[in-house]
C-alpha cells in the first residue's frame, strides 16, 4: 500500500487542528486536502464520497476511507505512520493517552465547544442568535466545570495531561481550550495551571501550533 494518504481537514475544526499538528510534528507524509467548512464544501457530493458523515477530518488511504480523528490516529499508529513520542507504544503509557482521548469528548470538548459554538461560531454564520445572558452564563459554568477537572485532576501533579511529556492528548485538549479566546474568554485568572500548561504545549509544538491557529489568532486581534 502507498505510504502517502490523503488528509481532508479544515484548521477551523478543532480535531482537524490537533491531528494536523501531530502529523506535522511527527513528520508524517500525507497529501494535503483542505476542505473549506465556511464554503460548506463538506456537503458536496464529491466530499460525501470521501466521508459519508460529511465531516472533517477524514483520510483516504488508497481505497480505505476513515473518519473521526481518534480513529485516524490509532489507525496510523498501527501502521507505524504516527509519532511514537506523541502516541506511545508502551501499553500503559498509551492507555493513559487513550483515557484522556475517551474522556475529553464529553469532558473538555463538550464544555469548550458548546461555549465556542453558541457564543461565536453559530451567530457568526447566521445559524443562531447570540445566546441570552442567562444562557451564556449556563454555558460558561459548564465549560468551567470541565476546565476545573483539567486543572485539578489531569494537571494535578503533571506538566502535561498524562505525565511529564507532551502527547497527542495535550494537543487535543489545548486546541479545544485555545479557541475559547474567540469568545473573549481567558482562563488565566481561574485556572493558572491550565494557563502554564497551554504555554508549554505551544512551545513544544511550535511552529505548527501557531500555524494551525493562525486564523484564530488573527480573529482574536480583531476583537481586542
Amino acid at each position: 500500500m502507498s505510504k502517502v494518504f490523503k488528509y481532508y481537514y479544515d484548521l477551523m475544526s478543532q480535531p482537524s487542528r490537533a491531528l494536523w499538528i501531530a502529523l506535522k510534528m511527527g513528520k508524517t507524509q500525507f497529501e494535503d486536502c483542505p476542505v473549506a467548512l465556511r464554503k460548506m464544501e463538506q456537503y458536496t457530493e464529491a466530499y460525501k464520497k470521501v466521508n459519508r458523515f460529511q465531516k472533517v477530518p477524514a483520510i483516504v488511504d488508497n481505497d480505505f476511507h476513515l473518519s473521526e480523528s481518534v480513529a485516524i490516529l490509532r489507525y496510523l499508529a498501527d501502521k507505524q505512520q504516527f509519532s511514537e513520542a506523541l502516541y506511545p507504544r508502551d501499553i500503559q503509557e498509551r492507555a493513559k493517552v487513550d483515557e484522556f482521548l475517551e474522556w475529553h469528548h464529553l469532558g473538555v470538548r463538550y464544555g469548550c465547544s458548546g461555549y465556542f459554538m453558541h457564543l461565536w461560531l453559530l451567530p457568526l454564520r447566521g445559524l443562531a442568535d447570540k445566546p441570552t445572558k442567562e444562557k451564556a452564563l449556563e454555558l460558561k459554568i459548564e465549560m468551567e466545570r470541565q476546565l476545573k477537572l483539567v486543572e485539578e485532576l489531569w494537571l494535578k501533579d503533571n506538566n502535561f495531561l498524562t505525565g511529564d511529556k507532551l502527547t497527542v492528548a495535550d494537543l487535543f485538549g489545548a486546541c479545544e481550550i485555545e479557541q475559547t479566546k474567540l469568545c473573549r474568554y481567558d482562563a488565566k485568572e481561574k485556572f493558572p495551571k491550565i494557563t502554564k500548561w497551554l504555554g508549554r504545549v505551544r512551545t513544544e509544538s511550535n511552529p505548527y501550533f501557531d500555524e494551525a491557529h493562525k486564523y484564530l489568532y488573527k480573529a482574536v486581534q480583531v476583537l481586542t
